[in-house]
């Protein structure tokens, strides 16, 4: 299809209108995981609606020793892989069409859940990041916009401004794309040499290990709750052939659901292993939150989690997450 490269609102604002506006914001370098959007959007869209693609490399979000002069730049390959994935616009404003009085003196405040993880490691880049989005959906005015996972306090930063200042635009999280290997699709990948890649897959994996811990006890609990009585359940744990289950049954019938507490410490120890690997890996942070406010969740939570991590392999700083459901016997992690 035919993708259109506009440059100001003023063009865009000019088009006819019909049917549902969907609209993807990018910083640009796009890959398969925006390519994920896009798809998506012109799902959500369709035939008769409008997908548009934001290319726009925000200052605001970008602190002191970040990257963002050598932040990639490429958009004529980005209209490309855009108009391949079904945008019908490219939307790339320069920075004086975004901010046309300079840097703003009126900017939104990502509050409390903005100072954590993230926030803690870079000060000021929710706001220089809700700030931009609070832009960008005036500029495009979309029906519904769409946001990867893999970025889930940026996603539940902008849910929260969007009910909280009561924009009119629904907003869609979509899954985190991956690598064959593993490793979180995202633009500051090409910034890995191949023995800092090798290093870097460890967060995923750590995420993978906090996660197969996780379902374990959720299947040894259900399990567990089978049969009524704790002696019960011992023997017919242990009729199964499932020694260490059984010996640990009346600790399973206790325990709390999923095990908060052995879910980081699963993960933990990957990330420990590779602090020792050549590059090692950097820890920022591992944290295991409540999706709606980036609080570390206890030991009785229950309900959805975040297992979020972030660090730095050579000079790239790179981030992952997966969701797990706490609590809820036969979810899906």
């Amino acid at each position: 299809m035919t993708t259109t490269l506009l440059r100001t609102a003023g063009e865009l604002h000019a088009r006819a209108r019909t049917g549902r506006r969907a609209v993807v914001m990018t910083m640009g370098a796009l890959h398969e995981g925006h390519a994920t959007l896009i798809r998506t959007a012109r799902g959500i869209a369709g035939s008769g609606g409008e997908v548009v693609v934001t290319v726009f490399v925000n200052p605001l979000q970008f602190g002191a020793g970040e990257d963002l002069d050598r932040y990639p730049r490429t958009l004529d390959a980005d209209v490309e892989l855009a108009g391949r994935s079904g945008a019908d616009v490219v939307f790339a404003p320069a920075v004086d069409e975004v901010y046309p009085g300079g840097e703003p003196q009126v900017r939104v405040t990502a509050g409390p859940m903005g100072e954590r993880l993230e926030g803690s490691s870079r000060p000021g880049h929710f706001d220089g990041m809700l700030t931009v989005v609070a832009k960008l959906l005036h500029l495009t005015r979309p029906d519904v916009a769409l946001y990867g996972q893999k970025d889930a306090q940026q996603l539940a930063l902008i849910r929260r401004m969007v009910r909280d200042l009561n924009f009119g635009v629904e907003i869609v999280g979509v899954p985190t794309v991956r690598e064959e290997d593993g490793l979180a699709l995202s633009s500051r990948n090409r910034y890995l040499s191949a023995a800092e890649r090798r290093t870097a897959l460890a967060l995923s994996r750590a995420l993978f290990a906090g996660q197969d811990r996780h379902a374990a006890q959720e299947a040894l609990r259900a399990r567990a709750r089978e049969v009524p009585a704790t002696r019960a359940r011992a023997e017919a744990l242990s009729a199964l052939g499932e020694s260490r289950a059984a010996a640990d049954a009346h600790a399973v019938a206790t325990a709390v659901p999923g095990g908060p507490a052995a879910v980081r410490a699963a993960a933990r120890q990957v990330l420990d292993e590779a602090a020792r690997l050549e590059p090692p890996l950097r820890l920022d942070y591992l944290a295991l939150v409540d999706p709606t406010d980036f609080t570390e969740i206890g030991d009785d939570f229950t309900g959805e989690a975040v297992l979020a991590v972030a660090a730095r392999v050579g000079a790239t700083r790179l981030i992952d997450n997966i969701p797990l459901t706490f609590g809820t016997l036969g979810a899906a992690s």
